[in-house]
């Protein structure tokens, strides 16, 4: 999938972007294997795939907000809503929605030095004033946010302690495949109520096989 083919399948579901949104998300290819013939933070055998795999996968969180909760998404659309991005890697999910959430702030965290190196040269090279790039672990860093999102850094009965007390709203995280015993462990082992945790299917709207089994959960605050 090249950017003419991504812009295209992502403007059918959501509408139309902005001039400096395009432009954004045109130069991300070109940026990501510059930093990636330098540090890995993609397969190199999944580069040509950045689109397909990487940006419109990201971007799930927001055809997700805008199926199931349209009310968040107008907040999001209108700003003052802090996200956390953790276990960004070289930027993702962050820094896509990022270009696409210009009102909201992000901070994009990674425990690894080297890949907040990427994530944050990206970001400043987009011009994504929205953005900022910290290399910590999740239990250091001060302040609260008003979303969690991530991109399957771990299993969710791992990750819910990284961030716990750390919302306010909810969790937003990417997974793929069977998450039944995930979720029912995390459930049970956090005591979460009934409803806590919602899934939605990304084949719902993305027709590429490659989506097959992809999810965006939603975990509530406990």
């Amino acid at each position: 999938m090249d950017y003419d083919v991504f812009e295209a399948l992502f403007e059918q579901e959501w509408g139309s972007l902005t001039e400096e949104q395009k432009r954004r998300f045109r130069a991300v290819d070109a940026l990501y294997r510059d930093w990636n013939s330098k540090i890995n933070v993609i397969s190199r055998k999944d580069m040509d795939g950045i689109y397909a795999h990487h940006v419109l996968h990201s971007l799930g969180i927001a055809l997700y907000l805008l199926n199931r909760r349209p009310e968040v998404l107008e907040k999001w659309k209108a700003g003052g809503v802090k996200v956390l991005d953790l276990g960004t890697g070289g930027g993702f999910p962050g820094i896509p929605l990022a270009i696409l959430f210009p009102k909201v702030k992000f901070t994009l965290c990674d425990s690894i030095a080297k890949k907040i190196t990427v994530a944050s040269s990206v970001a400043s090279a987009l011009g994504l004033e929205n953005v900022e790039c910290v290399n910590a672990r999740a239990e250091s860093l001060p302040g609260k946010y008003d979303w969690v999102v991530s991109r399957a850094v771990t299993s969710l009965d791992n990750f819910l302690p990284w961030v716990k007390g750390r919302y306010s709203e909810g969790i937003l995280y990417l997974k793929g495949g069977d998450v039944n015993e995930e979720i029912a462990n995390a459930m049970m082992k956090f005591r979460l109520p009934a409803g806590s945790v919602s899934t939605w299917r990304l084949d719902n709207v993305v027709g590429d096989t490659w989506y097959e089994g992809k999810l965006v959960l939603e975990v509530a605050r406990f």
